[in-house]
C-alpha cells in the first residue's frame, strides 16, 4: 500500500493579490486566468478560506468532495473544530462535514462525531 498526498482543489492555487495589480500573477508561468466573471476577478471569502486551512493545521484527515448546492448548514459546537460551518452529509453511516468554496463549486469532506454539530438556522 502506498500513501499519496494529492491537493483539495487541483488545478487551482490561492492567493492575495490587489485586483488592479494582478499582471504579475496572471504572467506567472503556469498560470492559466484567475477566477473571474466576465473580466472582474472574484474572491474567495476569508471565512472558507480560514475554515479549510483550520481542518489542515488540526492534521484531521480530509479528502476532495463533490460541490453541494443544497443541504443542512450545521456547526461545529465541541471539540477541535469548534465554530467551523459547513454541511451535514452521511456516506456508509459516518457523518461528515462538507466545506465548500462557492466561487470554484469545489469541496472537501471531514469525518466529524454526531455530538459535536448543532443545526444553523438561516437569516430569512
Amino acid at each position: 500500500m502506498k500513501e499519496l498526498d494529492l491537493p483539495l482543489f487541483p488545478g487551482y492555487l490561492f492567493c492575495q493579490m490587489d485586483p488592479e495589480r494582478r499582471l504579475p500573477v496572471i504572467t506567472a508561468p503556469g498560470v492559466m486566468e484567475v477566477v473571474s466573471f466576465g473580466r472582474t476577478p472574484q474572491e474567495i471569502p476569508v471565512e472558507q478560506i480560514n475554515a479549510i486551512r483550520h481542518i489542515l493545521t488540526m492534521g484531521i484527515q480530509a479528502q476532495p468532495w463533490p460541490y453541494l448546492a443544497v443541504g443542512q448548514t450545521v456547526q461545529i459546537v465541541n471539540g477541535p473544530l469548534a465554530g467551523v460551518q459547513g454541511m451535514l452529509v452521511e456516506i456508509k453511516s459516518e457523518n461528515r462535514l462538507v466545506l465548500s468554496v462557492d466561487i470554484l463549486q469545489r469541496s472537501v469532506a471531514v469525518q466529524i462525531q454526531d455530538q459535536f454539530v448543532s443545526p444553523l438556522r438561516r437569516a430569512c
